[in-house]
């Protein structure tokens, strides 16, 4: 999906124009705390929150001075292309300032914002103030084959070399029959060059259908064959179309990838409504999947006409459509996309970029209430689903569910996802099968992504300092999923083993003598005065971390929101002048000595 712009609100002088852009963006509104009366979402810190919403790729507009936004971004610029847009708008609304992304959007988006406030765009970018157009930012519709041509053509245009355009003039040009620089417009295939940028009108679509697991490289070469006996530049393509059978079917995504457009997805009966317009319809197709055809019946179904007919391979179809119009609205539903993100211990800080992202471009937010609570903002606006702790199980299923009927849904985790959360559970639910304790075939085909994301552990070490530095294990103390006598067979181990020793779930309110026992059986392997370092609430405003020795360690000391990290035999505290930070060495010490043994340097 596209990211929608937040606009953001400072302070009350800036309130009312922050307000009138939202309004007129169709934005959400975030508010600086205690700085503004009315918004859908607040934040306590201005440059945290933009430098947040700019790595999860979210367009920023800011009621406010252009420096609090270029201090907020400058840690994170790196690539203009992929770079979300980033306006100011001053105060009193009488000037906006497409500061990033101009190219991406921001400099249209400045027009529309100025548009609406009676107000002057402060555009800098050298194609729009000599000429009023961007090259490299075609109408929606439209894709340029050539971008990385773009900046020496303008240039060349900027120079007087003149511009002549060949086909519809889709930027508003005009043109000069003499020009130097070309602008073609066709749905043809097209060389390009520095002096000849190619636009392509997206009015394909390509319909696919295939046997299970058919070879990408068949498919592929099929589609390409296709769009070569009609003509057709794979950039005038503007998604690929199937039945929704074929939803996580590698051949057809990856020609949907390679192509860099969408893949859009009918049901049988929607294929079959067309069944009447087929060119080539099959009883063998209608007796497998439940519709005469699938590549003719997609074109058709997507709301174009049959262009090519039906072409086979071995194990593919294909078949292509086209539209009066450049497509511009997408026809079906997507596959639907499950991303499982752990979002760290709770302070945005340690959220990931692509986590961040990944749950902007989300539709829906699927978790325990409380870790999308710590989202803050970026969850605002989004339809959420919360769930109680102990209905993991159940918020799996509903997330998978979800992005089965093509939604694109956010499973928030803490920490990481994968270690001791949901990610292992999405993937058992997967494995089950349609059975009843497993999830529909909708949900099977749905697009899984997995984001890391800063655990409890690492966050815990870094606060001690650097405890992980040799070997380590984790163990969860609770015994509601996993036999007693398994974690203690593991504890055993551990000890014997001389691991440091990450103890996540460590107590609740009535399991209350497993982290005492691991406490006895680590003393008959290491000393008693081993560091061990108690965080609780980690990354939040309420953190609280100390040290003990492991055979002070209270179990009362301990609750639900704390990690322990037990040294090992090697494990010290070194007392620094900003007090005692933990560290298990890696063996330097020795290596050190031994070099100079043999006679060497250091």
């Amino acid at each position: 999906m596209a990211v929608k712009p937040v606009v953001l609100a400072l302070s009350r002088s800036g309130e009312a124009v922050a307000h009138r852009v939202a309004r007129d963006l169709g934005a959400a509104l975030h508010g600086r705390e205690g700085r503004v009366d009315h918004a859908d979402a607040w934040f306590p810190d201005a440059l945290a929150h933009v430098r947040d919403l700019f790595a999860a790729g979210v367009p920023v507009v800011g009621v406010c001075a252009s420096g609090i936004l270029i201090r907020a971004v400058a840690p994170l610029l790196c690539e203009k292309r992929v770079e979300p847009p980033v306006l100011s708008v001053s105060d009193d609304g009488s000037v906006v300032v497409p500061l990033l992304g101009g190219h991406r959007g921001a400099n249209r988006l400045a027009a529309r914002i100025a548009e609406g406030l009676g107000a002057q765009a402060a555009v800098t970018t050298a194609g729009d103030v000599a000429m009023g157009v961007a090259l490299d930012a075609p109408p929606e519709g439209y894709r340029l084959a050539n971008p990385e041509d773009a900046k020496a053509a303008m240039a060349s245009m900027l120079a007087g070399e003149g511009v002549r355009v060949i086909g519809e003039d889709i930027l508003g040009i005009g043109g000069d029959v003499h020009g130097q620089v070309e602008l073609v417009v066709s749905e043809a295939p097209e060389a390009g060059d520095a002096k000849r940028l190619v636009y392509h009108p997206q009015r394909f679509v390509l319909g696919l259908g295939c046997a299970r697991n058919c070879d990408p490289a068949q498919m592929w070469a099929l589609a390409e064959a296709t769009l070569a006996e009609a003509g057709i530049a794979p950039g005038a393509v503007a998604c690929v179309a199937s039945i929704d059978l074929k939803a996580d079917e590698p051949a057809i995504n990856a020609v949907a990838a390679r192509l860099g457009v969408p893949l859009r997805l009918f049901d049988a009966g929607t294929l079959e409504a067309e069944a009447g317009r087929l060119a080539n319809p099959s009883e063998v197709v209608f007796a497998e999947v439940g519709c005469h055809g699938v590549a003719e019946g997609a074109v058709l179904a997507a709301g174009t006409e049959l262009a090519v007919e039906k072409r086979k391979s071995a194990n593919a179809t294909c078949a292509l459509g086209r539209a009066d119009q450049p497509i511009v609205a997408m026809p079906g539903r997507a596959r639907g996309r499950l991303s499982v993100v752990g979002i760290g211990p709770g302070q945005a800080s340690w959220r990931t970029p692509e986590a961040s992202r990944l749950i902007a471009e989300a539709d829906e937010l699927v978790g325990y209430g409380l870790y999308i609570d710590l989202l803050g903002p970026l969850a605002a606006g989004k339809a959420r689903s919360d769930f109680p702790l102990g209905g993991e199980e159940a918020r799996c299923r509903h997330a998978l569910e979800r992005a089965g009927e093509g939604r694109n849904v956010a499973l928030v985790c803490s920490g990481d996802a994968g270690i001791y959360a949901m990610g292992a559970l999405v993937f058992e639910l997967l494995d089950r099968g349609t059975q009843a304790q497993g999830v529909s075939d909708a949900a099977r085909r749905v697009e899984v992504v997995c984001s890391p994301g800063v655990s409890a552990l690492q966050g815990a070490a870094a606060r001690a300092g650097a405890p992980l530095g040799h070997d380590f294990c984790t163990i969860s103390l609770s015994d509601l999923l996993t036999p007693r006598e398994d974690i203690l067979r593991r504890l055993r181990a551990a000890a014997e083993g001389d691991f440091v020793i990450a103890f996540y779930n460590p107590v609740s309110r009535t399991r209350r003598t497993l982290l005492a026992e691991a406490r006895d059986i680590l003393l008959a392997h290491r000393p008693g005065d081993t560091p061990v370092m108690l965080a609780t609430s980690l990354g939040r405003s309420e953190e609280h971390l100390r040290y003990r020795r492991l055979d002070a360690l209270e179990v009362d000391e301990v609750d639900m929101l704390t990690v322990v990290l037990v040294g090992s035999s090697q494990s010290r505290l070194a007392e620094l002048g900003e007090g005692a930070r933990m560290f298990t060495p890696r063996g330097y010490a020795r290596k050190i000595d031994g070099d100079l043994a043999a006679g060497g340097t250091t």
